[in-house]
């Protein structure tokens, strides 16, 4: 689990992170999302030591980083792939973090394996990698020591959709397992599909957080029936407004109870009722609008 408590960073007049408190749970994905320069690798620069913060606290099983007697091993953090050696080969780098956290030799082996990473890129020296190949080698070299907490920012950067697919597995099945994964991306559907719980800044401070279904979660219902027109007409009759979608979806501001309960009332088979969701995106745009760097008025084109 990891810990924010006031959390702030300033530089001179300057105000990088403001004030920001949040729990990253262990056995989910926390997904930490903002606009560029919203203070998001400041934040997680400060949790792993690498900055040091003006206010507060952040603690990783109620330690700071820097009091972990063997971080790697507890910690696992990848804030810049591109930042690895390139002079030296994948397996070089990835048996330097084997030797200095002083785990088994096999663990190279092993993480070549989990990262996809054939014994001929192993060789190959890092300037010649691809930066998907990059990523790679940065989630292996966190993963090497067996943390239960994982720290990435932006891990699914250069990667094509099947490394994608790869990745957002890999970390589902690490948060699955009871590992804690804090995970900062701009690339929000990936973030939609596999986050549990949502933090979001803006100027450096929190504009919202909590679970992904409860933040995502609108107003009204989204329901399929076998006969879709007669429930539009009993929810008509029953004085709730509805449209049915080109896909046969009818959508309702009723509350799913109302429309479960107008269904019952007409003898109506639903095959589908849910409650309806916002998309990450459009929240994502409109809580962080001010701060954004392009908006619809400087898209218009002379």
């Amino acid at each position: 689990m990891i810990t924010i408590d006031n959390l702030s960073r300033t530089y001179g007049s300057t105000v990088a992170v403001d004030h920001v408190s949040f729990v990253a749970e262990a056995g989910r994905v926390t997904g930490f999302l903002g606009p560029n320069g919203a203070g998001k690798s400041t934040t997680m620069r400060m949790i792993v030591g690498l900055t040091q913060p003006t206010t507060g606290t952040a603690t990783i099983a109620g330690r700071r980083f820097a009091d972990l007697p063997n971080p790697g091993v507890e910690v696992g953090v990848m804030l810049d792939a591109s930042a690895q050696h390139a002079g030296r080969t994948g397996r070089e780098i990835l048996g330097i973090a084997q030797q200095t956290m002083g785990v088994p030799a096999r663990r190279v082996d092993e993480m070549l394996e989990l990262v996809s990473l054939t014994s001929a890129e192993a060789d190959r020296r890092v300037g010649n990698y691809s930066l998907g190949m990059r990523q790679r080698l940065g989630v292996g070299t966190a993963l090497i020591g067996n943390p239960r907490v994982l720290v990435l920012d932006e891990p699914a950067n250069g990667l094509d959709p099947a490394g994608i697919r790869w990745m957002r597995d890999l970390l589902r099945d690490f948060a699955d397992g009871g590992g804690t994964v804090l995970l900062s991306s701009h690339l929000l559907r990936e973030v939609e599909i596999i986050a549990d719980d949502i933090v979001m800044i803006g100027q450096g401070r929190i504009v919202c957080q909590g679970s992904k279904a409860s933040l995502l979660r609108g107003e009204g219902s989204v329901a399929r029936a076998a006969d879709a027109r007669a429930l539009l007409r009993a929810l008509h009759a029953s004085g709730h407004d509805a449209t049915v979608t080109s896909d046969g979806a009818l959508t309702t501001a009723a509350e799913p109870s109302v429309v479960g309960r107008v269904a019952v009332e007409h003898q109506l088979a639903l095959t589908e009722l849910r409650a309806a969701e916002s998309g990450l995106e459009d929240m994502f745009l409109e809580l962080t609008a001010n701060t954004q760097r392009d908006t619809r008025r400087e898209r218009t084109v002379a």
